[in-house]
């Protein structure tokens, strides 16, 4: 049977209408799951980048939770590196603060391609008997093709890096995307971050480095991606440097001095 435009018009328009709504409707009903989830995988990223999971160790939600439970979350100040106990941490959203102009200001020409940075900053403190064994930073900076996120830990004396990890990132699979390769990062951990003056110094080098006892501050360089390796050096630098996490790091040097 033959059907007129004007039927198939309609007909268009209501399968359209009828998929919108399930879609929309799916979208609406599972935003709660998908923010838990986003929630947890993130929490999992912290315990990777502290040695508490393994890059390819499947946890439940549970499991993360319990693994979680020495970890304290801060929310500080990066101005002046003071903890604000009146800012609660789990509904805190750092991407949220940095791309409001209200609550961020535009960061100074940096070669990470950070461009705002947030007056506020949650920070991971993993203690024992009351004193810090770990502290786990947040990072972020461009690669070659994308804004790369993960989490950086340094041991209680604030110089050697025990951890990283990327949680998110486009960069190309098997170059720059071996950012997430076990291997490579287990490279990281024993280097120094800080020169003598406290200095980022920690860098991602073109070839291969040495091993930590005589190459302190360099990592090799992932094979084929020289941006995106340039990038990580740049991020790590800017979030443990003077307008990243410098004013917290110092305060946390003083009280451990």
């Amino acid at each position: 049977m033959q059907r007129s435009a004007a039927y198939s018009i309609v007909f268009a328009t209501i399968v359209c209408l009828v998929c919108a709504v399930v879609v929309s409707s799916s979208a609406v009903s599972l935003k709660e799951k998908q923010e838990t989830n986003a929630y947890l995988d993130k929490q999992r990223n912290v315990l990777v980048a502290a040695g508490l999971a393994g890059d390819s160790e499947e946890l439940s939600s549970e499991e993360v939770e319990r693994r979680f439970e020495p970890i304290v979350s801060t929310v500080v100040s990066l101005e002046t590196g003071e903890p604000l106990p009146d800012v609660d941490p789990a509904s805190f959203d750092q991407r949220k603060v940095a791309s409001d102009p209200a609550t961020s200001s535009p960061a100074p020409r940096n070669p990470a391609g950070v461009e705002r940075v947030p007056e506020q900053a949650l920070v991971y403190r993993l203690e024992e008997g009351g004193k810090l064994k770990l502290i786990i930073l947040p990072i972020e900076g461009k690669g070659l093709w994308s804004t790369l996120y993960g989490f950086i830990a340094l041991d209680a004396e604030l110089q050697h890096v025990r951890g990283i990890t990327f949680y998110e990132h486009k960069e190309t699979p098997g170059l720059g995307g071996e950012v997430d390769n076990p291997k490579w990062k287990a490279l990281w951990k024993g280097r120094e971050a800080f020169d003598e003056n406290f200095e980022p110094a920690i860098e991602v080098i073109r070839g291969k480095a040495g091993p930590p006892e005589e190459d302190p501050n360099r990592v090799d360089g992932l094979s084929g991606a020289t941006m995106t390796s340039r990038g990580v050096t740049n991020l790590v630098r800017f979030w443990l440097g003077e307008h990243g996490f410098g004013k917290y790091l110092e305060r946390l040097r003083e009280n451990v001095s």
